[in-house]
């Protein structure tokens, strides 16, 4: 098997993938029906509706975090995901129910919202450590990034089958289909064997010191800070992308068709961004950063385009930046994060990532109702922008990144302010060593480098980014030290 899908060559992640295949699916075609039953039937086009719709069922991740991280480290994992697939799937029939008899109103879509975030918030901590328990370390980062080429496949077809449903069935029954789709996910639960993982600490540890020794850990990492920043912007002001496609579909004059075909456009690109990070041995951090302001640029793309075709053709580049985002921040919180935190640091992740949405998404649905959606995506592009600059700019800070233009006009990249390679072709070589490897973990103890034997990268400037740091380099490292070296 390729190694882009050597995940798939173990049986329990296989049947996981299948089940959640379908499931994300049935996923897709619910929130694309949700959107644009409360832009469209409950409400007069009213943008600010749909960020307050996305807000609720985005905000309790931030609100449940002292709670939901907690439950996915003490707890068993797949017991969780039982019970919260159990109750996203009665929710989905509800609504589903509601909106055949005609009974829905704006404020059912509210508190259904409301209710199917609160289930999340406990849903997705556990569903995103759980992998990690699927496959061991050696695989997460594939299996975390063949997860996203799952979600964006299943946003190829979920919406565009939503839209030609709610043209000829009506939005409600799309809900209904929803329901059906978790039976896939709870068979799949059913189906997986593994050992019994270890819970908790015995109920010797409080849960508001479980949390705060989540806090802790990740405060001691700076890396880690930098994501939770980057994801925040984007989570908060760029990806809204229900807002952003339902406006524009309104502005260019399409109906519902149209508005599940820009879904499905915008997952070509998330799929391909997707699997590019599959394919890569491990996740880095440039990723991220280079990531973000390829964000932004797609997003100023993206508001400019005049017509409905070019906007669509925008969305793929967005799409991939998006996912090649997410899939490597994604990929690198879980591969380098203690597993005895990783459900409360994943829990503030998600929390931050989805929880900033309580915020975003209706400062966009009002710059988009005030100025139109092309200022909406204005918003996302500034985003986009300003998390390239501060992963730029802590890269230069405290990595102490630097430029240098060298003999014969070429540019290089050097860390700790030391000068560019000199003619030396051995010490030019050790130069390109440092700078191309992966960046090492900033941890609170002694920064570990990078095996001898990781192959260099040679490339463009943005490969030679985030290079590991020798211990030198390390903050409060004494610079002198670090020239006699």
């Amino acid at each position: 098997m390729s190694a882009m899908f050597r995940s798939l060559s173990i049986r329990n992640y296989r049947i996981w993938f299948v089940g959640a295949l379908v499931s994300n699916i049935g996923a897709w075609m619910q929130a694309t029906a949700q959107n644009w039953v409360v832009l469209t039937e409950l409400s007069d086009t009213d943008a600010i509706a749909v960020g307050i719709t996305m807000a609720l069922q985005f905000g309790p991740q931030l609100v449940l975090v002292p709670f939901s991280g907690v439950v996915a480290d003490r707890f068993d994992r797949r017991r969780v995901l039982m019970v919260t697939q159990s109750l996203l799937m009665l929710l989905a029939l509800g609504l589903g129910l509601l909106l055949v008899l005609g009974h829905a109103q704006l404020w059912h879509l509210y508190g259904f919202a409301l209710a199917l975030g609160v289930v999340n918030a406990f849903d997705t901590p556990a569903r995103q450590a759980f992998v990690s328990d699927l496959v061991g370390t050696d695989n997460l980062s594939n299996a975390v990034a063949l997860n996203s080429a799952s979600f964006n496949s299943a946003r190829l077809v979920g919406p565009a089958v939503a839209g030609v449903l709610i043209a000829i069935v009506g939005s409600g029954w799309v809900f209904v289909i929803n329901a059906v789709s978790f039976i896939a996910m709870l068979a799949a639960l059913a189906a997986i064997r593994i050992p019994r993982r270890p819970t908790g600490s015995g109920g010797r540890e409080s849960q508001a010191s479980l949390l705060a020794a989540g806090f802790r850990y990740v405060i001691g990492r700076h890396d880690l800070v930098v994501i939770f920043a980057i994801v925040f912007l984007i989570g908060a002001f760029g990806m809204n992308f229900p807002v952003f496609s339902s406006t524009m579909a309104v502005e260019f004059g399409r109906g519902a068709g149209e508005y599940g075909l820009l879904s499905s456009i915008l997952a070509i690109g998330s799929l391909s961004g997707a699997l590019l990070v599959a394919r890569r041995p491990a996740a880095r951090l440039r990723a991220v950063i280079l990531a973000a302001g390829g964000f932004g640029l797609a997003a100023l793309a993206c508001a400019l385009m005049p017509t409905f075709w070019a906007f669509a053709a925008a969305l793929v580049l967005l799409g991939f930046s998006t996912a090649t985002l997410l899939s490597t921040a994604n990929a690198f919180v879980q591969t380098t994060t203690d597993p005895a935190v990783r459900g409360r640091v994943l829990s503030l992740y998600f929390a931050i990532l989805m929880g900033g949405t309580l915020i975003g998404a209706p400062v966009v649905g009002a710059v988009s109702d005030a100025l139109g959606p092309r200022w909406g995506l204005g918003v996302a592009a500034l985003a986009g922008i300003a998390s390239f600059f501060i992963g730029l700019g802590w890269l230069v800070v405290e990595r102490r990144l630097r430029l240098h233009l060298g003999p014969g006009r070429r540019l290089s990249v050097t860390h700790a302010g030391r000068p560019p390679a000199d003619d030396d072709d051995a010490a030019r070589e050790a130069q390109s060593e440092t700078l191309t490897a992966p960046i090492s973990v900033l941890r609170r103890g002694p920064v570990i480098l990078s095996e001898p034997s990781s192959a260099p990268q040679s490339g463009p400037l943005s490969e030679g980014l985030t290079g590991p740091i020798p211990a030198g380099e390390a903050p409060g490292a004494d610079p002198e030290r670090e020239e006699r070296r």
